[in-house]
């Protein structure tokens, strides 16, 4: 006998790089498990527009269409159903957030690996997730002792670039690195299909529009002012660089933004947010209290 084929549609709602986590009752399919807002696409609804409902039933959040952006689709075949997965992402004001009430909560994304999903949201969780240290070096053997707390900007020149020294490194290592989008292109299907985050530098970003962005892959642009971080936002970036913060050894006489600016404009965009540029990871803190995720950098990484 086949199995029943259902259409759902799964709300990622965000707020200041904390995501809406509920629990599933024993009695429910996948009981006794953490979830996202949602429900089945009913006849006659697009999944955007289930999704809206659903959002609305379960959580009270009235979120118009065009305030949700696609994020993923995933097939997923349980013991008793195939569910075709819709994922939308939206971001929820300061006053939204203190409407919701239980069984939802505010789950920070480093936290949402220590919480148990049902299996066809694995990705999405991992996606979701962001270590709060990015390692940026041209040394692509890092990936050998990267620790799990940080990841690795992969920065070379594409002329730089070699297939046989890329294809040394397993499934699991190539996971945990960044690429620029040029560096992407060149890779065979296997390390593309690997590779989770791409880099955009802030010119190749402000080249690109709206729905021009895989969307199963997650996306982080280098970014120097806020009409760059806005726009990142706008096409569906998920994190930037913003740089630099302040004076580097390599670029002495280059104008910090200083930790209040960096504070000030990062607070006008719903991005995760490294900062970029004399920081280190004794810095994570000073990062953090000034409303970044976390920090990346070159030396003392």
């Amino acid at each position: 006998m086949s199995k029943p084929n259902l259409n759902v549609a799964i709300g990622l709602l965000v707020h200041q790089n904390r995501i809406l986590v509920g629990w599933r009752e024993e009695n429910q399919h996948q009981g006794n498990k953490h979830e996202f807002p949602g429900g089945k696409v009913e006849t006659g609804e697009t999944p955007v527009e289930a999704c809206r409902r659903e959002i609305y039933e379960e959580v009270g959040l009235n979120i118009d269409l065009d305030h949700w952006k696609k994020f993923d689709v995933i097939r997923h075949e349980y013991d008793d159903v195939i569910v075709q997965l819709h994922f939308f992402i939206a971001h929820v004001s300061n006053g939204d957030s203190q409407k919701v009430v239980a069984p939802w909560k505010w789950i920070a994304r480093d936290q949402l690996l220590q919480l148990n999903f049902p299996k066809a949201n694995t990705s999405i969780v991992k996606r979701l997730y962001w270590q709060r240290l990015i390692k940026i070096s041209h040394d692509l053997s890092c990936l050998n002792h990267i620790s799990d707390d940080r990841l690795l900007y992969w920065r070379i020149a594409e002329s730089e670039f070699s297939h046989e020294e890329f294809s040394q490194y397993s499934i699991e290592k190539l996971s945990k690195i960044i690429v620029n989008i040029n560096i992407f292109n060149r890779l065979g299907e296997l390390q593309k299909n690997a590779i989770q985050t791409i880099h955009l530098k802030q010119d190749q970003l402000l080249k690109l529009g709206r729905n021009q962005l895989d969307s199963s892959k997650r996306y982080i642009a280098a970014c120097h002012n806020l009409e760059a971080l806005k726009h990142a936002e706008k096409i569906g970036c998920e994190a930037a660089f913003l740089s630099p913060v302040l004076a580097t050894e390599t670029h002495p006489d280059a104008q910090g933004l200083g930790w209040e600016n960096f504070a000030e404009i990062t607070l006008q965009a719903n991005l995760v947010v490294f900062a970029l540029g004399g920081v280190s990871p004794e810095l994570l803190n000073d990062a953090k209290n000034n409303h970044a995720y976390g920090v990346a950098g070159i030396r003392s990484f």
